[in-house]
């Protein structure tokens, strides 16, 4: 089961990642030369150019969405232009290789989810858990069990049943992704069978769900929360240990007999080696934009609360809670090896 809330107390010591100033030991250039190369010190001034916010998925989903309502009060925090830059396509892979060329210099922000991590999880991508430092956690957002209104199946059970006749094609943000993991552990719990067809984001699965392409899909309430009231989505599950008020009608996989628990967290990151000044003046941004009323807005919208907000010492820590259990996940699945 992969749970998403931190435990501070089993991954406050599972590695270091924060930058580590070492013995002075001679100049290079005009910079301070530190133990193992040279590290040009922070200007007064940061930043001193836009900084990127790099997202994996397609505008209309929620990632994106969620990176913009965000901008709208860290760029006045920052005092600087910030701007999403998505680098689309192979489960975060694109997004994580564009940032690993990238100056670490706090320029440059990655937009991050459980689908990073399970790339991660599987040796894929040209970066490693230990270079990711976490900024902010703007949301904590469960998947929801979503098909299209007016059809055959209207419940969970539904849905299973009809994974025993034929495979339920499930819409899924890449092989691998969380939605597709979670759609995966539901099926082996409850035996039946899926067809995973993966897209580029979400926006890109509620068309295809809305045009009845596939049958249903793992999504969050940021991505289909309107259809849901607009009677156009039917939520038959929420994977999650609790319902959701703004849903409150929908039962947990849980109470249904199917104790299956994801959810998409949406978080900031830069990489290892930023300045720590940097990373401190971000994370105060960052937390200002998600403060903010139009993001606080964005989330009540979006049947979440403040709660999914937390700060770089909780992020930072939850990100390695799952990453290890998006590794366990896998295994458990067949998909890499113990």
């Amino acid at each position: 089961m992969l749970e998403t809330m931190p435990s501070s107390s089993s991954t406050s010591n599972l590695r270091s990642k924060l930058p580590v100033r070492s013995v002075v030991v001679g100049l290079c250039l005009g910079s301070v030369l530190i133990v193992g190369g040279c590290e040009a010190p922070s200007p007064e001034t940061f930043p001193a150019q836009p900084v990127d916010v790099v997202t994996h998925a397609s505008p209309g989903g929620g990632t994106d969405g969620t990176a913009r309502a965000m901008l709208v009060g860290a760029r006045d925090a920052l005092g600087a232009n910030m701007t999403v830059l998505p680098k689309v396509g192979g489960g975060g892979l694109v997004a994580m290789s564009y940032v690993s060329r990238r100056p670490r210099d706090g320029h440059t922000v990655m937009g991050i989810t459980p689908t990073h991590l399970f790339a991660l999880a599987r040796g894929q991508g040209p970066l490693a858990i230990d270079d990711l430092v976490g900024v902010a956690r703007a949301t904590d957002d469960p998947i929801v069990v979503m098909v299209r209104a007016g059809g055959e199946v209207e419940t969970l059970e539904d849905l299973i049943a009809l994974g025993r006749e034929r495979p339920i094609k499930w819409g899924t943000t890449q092989i691998g992704s969380v939605d597709h993991v979670a759609g995966a552990m539901l099926a082996k719990t409850a035996q039946t069978e899926l067809s995973v067809v993966p897209f580029g984001g979400g926006g890109e699965i509620v068309t295809n769900l809305m045009g009845r392409n596939i049958d249903a899909a793992g999504l969050n309430l940021t991505e289909g929360l309107d259809q849901i009231r607009r009677g156009d989505f039917l939520a038959l599950a929420v994977l999650a240990d609790q319902r959701m008020s703004v849903i409150a009608a929908v039962p947990t996989a849980a109470e249904l007999g199917y104790d299956v628990q994801f959810s998409t967290v949406r978080g900031y990151v830069v990489l290892k080696g930023t300045p720590d000044d940097r990373i401190r003046a971000l994370e105060q941004a960052l937390l200002a934009g998600l403060a903010h009323p139009s993001y606080q807005s964005y989330l009540v919208g979006s049947g979440l609360d403040g709660s999914s907000v937390a700060g770089a010492a909780v992020w930072d820590d939850q990100i390695d809670v799952m990453y290890e259990q998006a590794h366990t996940a896998m295994v458990e699945l067949g998909l890499v090896a113990d």
